[in-house]
């Protein structure tokens, strides 16, 4: 099976996440480490535009989104599962929650946090990338207790949660570990009391030391050029797939745009194949030649070409 490959960087939040999908199932990969702000020139090649962390490359097919990122690796490395007691379908709806209102209240209160010592350029890309062209830090400021309040609540639901069990779906580690310990480390990471803030939450603390504990799997460094090799010498393995129900009528062989709805620049190709939850595009790299992108359908918009 070919080499999982994942371009990312260590303190990438949503990275993490799938850093810890990788030690839930003890699998070697190769580590790429990308540029934290734009431009990414040689990770642009393979998405075609697509500029978000991380991206999972395995030969010429490459996956953006982790909710893309986990589902081809649960796919391709069933064993351990990601679904002790057979927990499918549902838990993926967890991630709507941690992606969603929970990661944008963790973001507002770290961002507050880093502000003193965040590079300039940094928070002018990021601020706008999370909360929309309107950012303004001041406003985040003005509203941090609050924000902090909702973290507050929210956590203390994951730690009523882990009462009476060692991990969310119970003895076992699963997909909704990861969907949420990504939070947890982040904030604690950058918050200047994390300590007395987390103090509240002894389940969570504990769940959190136990899921740290799984680690990240066995990676090993590739450069970035290495990984286009790669790309360059391998052809895409995604067969082609319709899905007669889809109510946009899309079909494979259409050309179209991808993008995520937060307003990121869209990745142009024809379609390969289609699910409800995935739409892979072929396209083609002057430099590194035919490739497959896959994207999640949820939180992406389809255009036509």
């Amino acid at each position: 099976m070919p080499d999982v490959i994942l371009h990312h960087y260590p303190q990438s939040p949503v990275s993490e996440k799938v850093r810890v999908v990788l030690g839930m199932k003890g699998l070697d990969w190769f580590s790429v480490i990308i540029p934290r702000l734009p431009p990414k020139p040689n990770l642009m090649p393979l998405t075609g535009g697509y500029r978000l962390t991380p991206v999972m490359q395995i030969g010429a097919d490459v996956y953006c989104d982790t909710q893309c990122i986990i589902r081809e690796l649960e796919r391709r490395f069933p064993e351990p599962t990601l679904f002790p007691g057979g927990a499918h379908g549902m838990a993926w709806g967890v991630g709507q929650w941690t992606d969603g209102p929970l990661f944008k209240d963790v973001i507002a209160v770290a961002l507050v946090e880093m502000a003193p010592n965040m590079p300039a350029e940094f928070m002018a890309d990021r601020g706008p990338l999370y909360f929309g062209p309107d950012f303004d830090l001041d406003d985040l400021k003005m509203h941090r207790d609050e924000s902090l309040a909702a973290v507050r609540t929210q956590f203390g639901w994951m730690n009523d949660r882990l009462s009476t069990r060692d991990f969310m779906l119970g003895a076992d580690p699963g997909l909704p570990d990861a969907l949420a310990y990504y939070l947890v480390w982040f904030l604690v990471d950058r918050m200047a009391d994390s300590d007395g803030f987390m103090s509240q939450f002894a389940n969570l603390v504990a769940w959190a030391d136990r899921v740290k504990a799984i680690g990240h799997g066995n990676p090993s460094d590739l450069s970035d050029t290495d990984a286009l090799d790669i790309a360059r010498d391998a052809e895409p393995q995604t067969e082609t797939r319709a899905d007669p129900g889809d109510p946009l009528g899309l079909k494979p062989g259409d050309r179209v745009n991808v993008a995520p709805k937060n307003g990121s620049p869209e990745v142009a190709g024809e379609i390969i194949a289609l699910s409800a939850d995935e739409i892979a595009l072929g396209r083609i790299d002057s430099d590194v030649g035919n490739l497959c992108v896959h994207f999640p359908r949820m939180g992406y918009r389809v255009t036509p070409a």
